[in-house]
């Protein structure tokens, strides 16, 4: 570990400064200015090829990096795709865009490509954008830079804050972003949200080379730009909230009926499926397998409210489940790959249970003294299969070989590695092989 990663706490960042060219960064006082307008004031909302094919042109011939929002209408419609997409590069300036009317934003992505793109928890936003075209090659998460350089605080308004001495109004996080026309007020908080989001990345930049982690970050954000789509999760229906509550078989097939029925009415009618029938009311009638539409009535979320037709829907649902053949019902426990739940290692495996204790005081004090959080050290699955099922002889050739496999970046590997072969050794890994 470099002395600058000994120091990372003392980062110069927790000041103000770093604000835009042509404005002041923080206050005579070191207070936190406002920041209430985009600098060229709120941009068209671009709804039609014409209108876009310039934009194309505009960020093409632009340099520099380029910052990408979206804002998605969750709660509101079904799916999580973008409803507004803003960008914004040196030359360029700033541009919010709907992908409701313009619905394919390849040849925007295509102009972008081999540009870093700047986005802040890059994660959420990615897969809305690869459904409209757009997939980056190179990127910069500041959320992620954020947490590697030891913030307590990483959401974009408090970076800002606390990095470039500014305060964004975040008023309009949570609404319905499929509304149309939208209003000036979410227009400027959206323009705003990519202001100065390439700023923050130069800031975090040079705070990230100077506690020695820079190379770790794009080792991140490489391995975020090159993962494939993630896979379509297995019964779904299993998230269920209120899920731990259902016990039987037969409970569980009226969940799954009642959450498949719910996600094809709710995908006709583009609405959250929260907003057609909430998990709560799933699990009341789950647990009490009503048999009749009005014993389902008098079950809470299935009040005088629902009405008689939807209340006949929801009760086929049930019935389904009710006369389902025993060989059809879902088993308790869906099947997951991997080592047990941790809380269960004491009675199946003493010895694993040890080895897990002792790697995870280890990455704690590394984390600690590297100021970042545990999970972005090394994730904590990985450290569960690697003590689980230890490699035959735990050496540091073996034990980064099995943190490799298990999709851990080369800096993680030569941070961890010594550590957790410590904790394999002094547990005995080798000798319980």
């Amino acid at each position: 570990m470099t002395d600058a990663q000994k120091t990372a706490a003392d980062s110069p960042l927790r000041t103000t400064g770093g604000a835009p060219p042509d404005d002041g960064g923080s206050s005579d006082t070191g207070a936190p200015i406002p920041l209430l307008e985009p600098r060229e004031g709120i941009p068209p909302v671009i709804a039609d090829a014409d209108a876009l094919a310039e934009v194309v042109a505009a960020f093409a011939a632009g340099t520099g990096p380029v910052a990408v929002d979206a804002e998605r209408a969750s709660g509101y419609r079904y799916g999580q795709r973008a409803y507004l997409v803003q960008l914004r590069r040196e030359g360029a300036g700033s541009a919010l865009i709907d992908p409701a009317a313009c619905p394919d934003l390849s040849a925007l992505g295509e102009a972008l490509s081999g540009t870093e793109w700047v986005l802040h928890a890059a994660t959420q936003d990615l897969p809305c954008l690869r459904e409209i075209g757009m997939v980056p090659t190179r990127l910069f998460d500041t959320e992620l830079a954020g947490r590697l350089a030891g913030f307590p605080r990483v959401g974009l308004g408090a970076m800002v804050e606390g990095v470039l001495g500014f305060v964004l109004e975040k008023g309009h996080s949570a609404v319905d972003w499929s509304t149309r026309p939208l209003p000036d007020p979410w227009l400027r908080y959206a323009a705003l949200d990519v202001e100065l989001l390439v700023d923050l990345r130069d800031a975090l930049e040079k705070e990230l080379d100077r506690q020695g982690k820079l190379e770790w970050a794009r080792q991140e954000f490489d391995a975020i730009a090159s993962a494939p789509p993630p896979e379509p999760r297995k019964d779904p229906w299993r998230r269920t909230s209120g899920m731990h509550k259902v016990r039987r078989r037969r409970q569980l097939a009226v969940v799954r009926e009642l959450w498949q029925t719910r996600d094809r009415i709710a995908q006709r009618r583009d609405v959250s499926p929260g907003k057609v029938l909430p998990d709560t009311a799933i699990v009341e009638a789950a647990l009490g397998l009503p048999a009749t539409v009005q014993a389902l009535a008098a079950l809470n979320g299935f009040g005088h409210r629902t009405g008689r037709r939807q209340l006949e829907q929801w009760q086929a649902a049930v019935d389904r489940a009710r006369t389902l053949p025993e060989a059809q019902l879902p088993q308790p426990g869906q099947q997951v790959a991997g080592p047990p739940p941790p809380r269960a290692w004491a009675d199946k495996d003493p010895a694993a249970a040890a080895r897990l204790a002792a790697a995870r005081a280890g990455v704690s004090a590394l984390a600690e003294r590297l100021t970042m959080p545990q999970e972005n050290l090394i994730a904590p699955d990985t450290v569960r299969r690697l003590c689980w099922e230890p490699p035959r002889t735990a050496d540091p050739e073996s034990v980064a070989a099995v943190l490799a496999a298990h999709g851990a970046r080369p800096w993680q590997v030569e941070q961890v590695t010594p550590l957790l072969v410590d904790a394999l050794t002094a547990t005995g890994a080798e000798n319980g092989a």
